[in-house]
């Protein structure tokens, strides 16, 4: 395995944020010229903190699977409002582009994933790509900062009725007045280049309630994006893996309905059924 950090600096953000790579060994007798898939890793955290339940651990399960895998310590409230972390998630897309050829990458490969929060951020990103002026910003061209496809994993989506809160009032900050609620609401936001999507959510979810996912599916669904959805029966919030490895420490983030999703996600990801 390669491990190496990067700085990512972006217009508005005071200080670096970090970027950390966990890559498939460059040996060539184990590669054989074989280029491999990225993955973004966007924690979540209500955008108050990066969560480390949602970063190395599911880094090494995507390792596994055969990806080069980046987990994004995006800036969070109160240093950064939007869109300062989607500016951050946009650069490092740019950037793991740029180290294709030393990663052994394939840039038409560059996905995406992010929880509660970071699925939102992750969302905005395969959202907004081409309309909301970030590549202008970061001197970059729409395709650079494009993720082929986003895995949201009981992602925040909407500012309305079923909103999480506190991640909407961390991003916009108090008394925003710049930047309407309506523009964060994923949901009404997409169109028809909004990138594929793999989606899961739980139905009991008691934080971030499952109709935010079921919202976006919807919006997919109705501008012809591809996507796939799960919804698991029973589950808490900020599940993770899903597993012991997982775990806070009491149980409660074990639910083994769940723990297949990364394989299902690598499957849909490598399986390219995205293209569908």
């Amino acid at each position: 395995m390669q491990y190496r950090k990067f700085s990512v600096r972006v217009p508005g953000a005071g200080t670096a944020s970090s970027l950390t790579l966990y890559g498939q060994d460059l040996e060539e007798p184990i590669r054989k010229g074989r280029l491999s898939p990225a993955l973004l890793v966007c924690p979540g955290g209500a955008y108050a903190y990066t969560s480390p339940r949602e970063a190395e651990p599911v880094a090494l399960v995507f390792l596994a699977r055969g990806f080069n895998v980046y987990v994004l310590r995006y800036h969070c409230a109160p240093e950064a409002r939007w869109p300062v972390p989607q500016l951050e998630a946009a650069e490092a897309i740019r950037m793991i582009r740029s180290q294709a050829d030393e990663t052994m990458t394939d840039p038409t490969r560059v996905f995406i994933c992010g929880f509660s929060a970071g699925g939102h951020l992750a969302a905005s990103v395969g959202i907004l790509w081409k309309r909301a002026g970030w590549a202008a910003a970061l001197k970059a061209s729409d395709e650079e900062i494009r993720p082929t496809g986003m895995v949201l994993c009981y992602p925040v989506v909407t500012a309305g009725e079923k909103a999480h809160r506190g991640s909407i009032e961390n991003l916009l900050g108090p008394e925003r007045e710049d930047v309407s609620p309506l523009s964060v609401s994923l949901e009404k936001q997409v169109g028809t280049d909004c990138v594929p999507a793999f989606i899961w959510h739980t139905r009991t979810d008691p934080s971030v309630p499952v109709e935010n996912s079921l919202y976006l599916a919807a919006a997919l669904a109705e501008n012809g994006v591809p996507f796939e959805m799960h919804v698991f029966p029973r589950g808490g919030h900020g599940l993770s893996l899903a597993n012991a490895l997982t775990d806070a420490g009491d149980g409660g983030m074990i639910a083994a309905d769940c723990a297949v999703w990364p394989q299902m996600a690598a499957d849909w990801m490598l399986g390219e059924k995205w293209r569908l």
